[in-house]
C-alpha cells in the first residue's frame, strides 16, 4: 500500500489510540462499574432516609404543625418537651423496657438455642414451633394477648380455677403490670429470631471443643458457661444492639394492649407513640414531634455507642 493510501485510511478511521490510553479508560470504566450497581439503593436511601432525616431536623426547630409551614423558634421546642410531664414519662417507660427486656433478650434465646442445636425431625418441629410468633404480625400477637390478659380472659381464668388468686388480675388497666405485659410479649416474639441467630453462631463452634469439656468431666451447666458462651460472645453483643433498639423503639405491643390510648392516663406512653401522638392527626404538631424524635435519636445514638465501646473492650482484654 502507498503513503498516499494509507494516509487517506488513516484520516478516514482516525487515528488508533496508544495503548497506555486504552489501559486508563478500561481502568476509568472497571471503578465506575460498581457505583452503577450501587447508585438504585444508594438512590432508596437517599430518598427515605436521608432526606427525611434532614427534614425532621428541620422541623425539630420550627412551631411547624400540620397545615402550616412554621417559623423558626430556636430551642423552643426542646425546652416544652423537658417540661412537658409526658416526655418524662414515655423516657421512663422507654427506658425501663430496654433495661428489663435486653438481658432476657440475650439471654433466653441462647438457652433455648442450646436445647435445640440437635438433628432430627423433633427438634426441626420445635425450631419451626418457636419461629412462628416471629412471623405475625405485632396487631395479631397484640389482639391474641389483649384477650388472654384480660379480666375475663384465660389467663385470669386459669389462675382462677387453680385458686392462685381470688380476684382477677389487672394486667390490661394497671399501669405497671400492663407494662410487664408487652415487655413479656415482645420477649416471646422476639425468641424465635434470636434464636436463629444463635443457631448459626453454635454451628460455628468447634466440636472438639465440647468433647474436650466431656473428658474433663464438665456437666451441661459448666459446658454451656465455659464453651458456648464464650463461643457466641461476640453474637451476644450483637444481639444486645438490635434488642436495645427495638425495646427503646417498642410501640406494638403498647399501642395494642391499650387500645391506643398508652394506658390509663397515659401512664404507658413509649416514646414512639408519643411521637405518634404528636405528629399525627389534624392538631399535629409536626415541629414538636420532630424534636422528640431527634432526643430519640441521639439516645439511641449514644447507647450504641457505648455498647460498641464495651464490645471493644472485652476483646482487646
Amino acid at each position: 500500500m502507498t503513503v498516499t493510501a494509507q494516509h487517506k485510511v488513516s484520516s478516514r478511521w482516525g487515528r488508533r489510540r496508544p495503548h497506555h490510553e486504552e489501559t486508563a479508560l478500561a481502568t476509568h470504566r472497571w471503578r465506575l462499574t460498581p457505583w452503577l450497581f450501587l447508585l438504585p439503593g444508594l438512590a432508596v436511601i437517599v430518598l427515605l432516609v436521608l432526606l427525611p432525616f434532614v427534614n425532621t431536623l428541620r422541623l425539630a426547630f420550627t412551631d411547624s404543625t400540620l397545615l402550616r409551614s412554621g417559623e423558626f423558634v430556636g430551642w423552643d421546642n426542646f425546652r416544652r418537651m423537658f417540661a412537658d410531664e409526658r416526655f418524662g414519662t414515655a423516657l421512663l417507660n422507654s427506658t425501663l423496657y430496654t433495661v428489663c427486656v435486653v438481658p432476657l433478650m440475650v439471654a433466653l434465646p441462647l438457652v433455648l438455642a442450646s436445647l435445640l442445636s440437635g438433628a432430627g425431625r423433633l427438634m426441626g418441629f420445635f425450631r419451626t414451633t418457636m419461629y412462628l410468633p416471629v412471623i405475625m404480625s405485632p396487631v395479631i400477637v397484640g389482639l391474641i394477648w389483649t384477650n388472654m390478659l384480660d379480666k375475663r380472659g384465660l389467663v385470669n381464668e386459669l389462675l382462677g380455677t387453680l385458686q392462685v388468686v381470688t380476684a382477677p388480675v389487672p394486667f390490661l388497666t394497671d399501669r405497671w403490670l400492663l407494662l410487664f405485659s408487652a415487655m413479656f410479649v415482645t420477649v416471646w416474639m422476639g425468641l424465635g429470631y434470636y434464636m436463629v441467630i444463635y443457631l448459626a453462631a453454635l454451628a460455628n463452634i468447634d466440636p472438639s471443643l465440647y468433647d474436650a469439656a466431656a473428658m474433663d468431666g464438665a456437666g451441661p451447666v459448666r459446658t454451656f458457661l465455659h464453651v458456648t458462651v464464650p463461643g457466641v460472645r461476640s453474637t451476644m453483643g450483637l444481639i444486645g444492639v438490635l434488642s436495645s433498639v427495638a425495646a427503646f423503639r417498642v410501640f406494638g405491643e403498647i399501642y395494642v394492649l391499650t387500645d391506643g390510648t398508652g394506658g390509663i392516663g397515659g401512664g404507658d406512653l413509649t416514646m414512639t407513640m408519643l411521637i405518634q401522638r404528636e405528629g399525627t392527626g389534624l392538631q399535629a404538631r409536626t415541629g414538636y414531634a420532630g424534636a422528640i424524635s431527634l432526643v430519640m435519636f441521639v439516645i439511641l445514638g449514644g447507647l450504641l455507642i457505648a455498647q460498641l465501646i464495651m464490645q471493644r473492650k472485652q476483646r482487646t482484654s
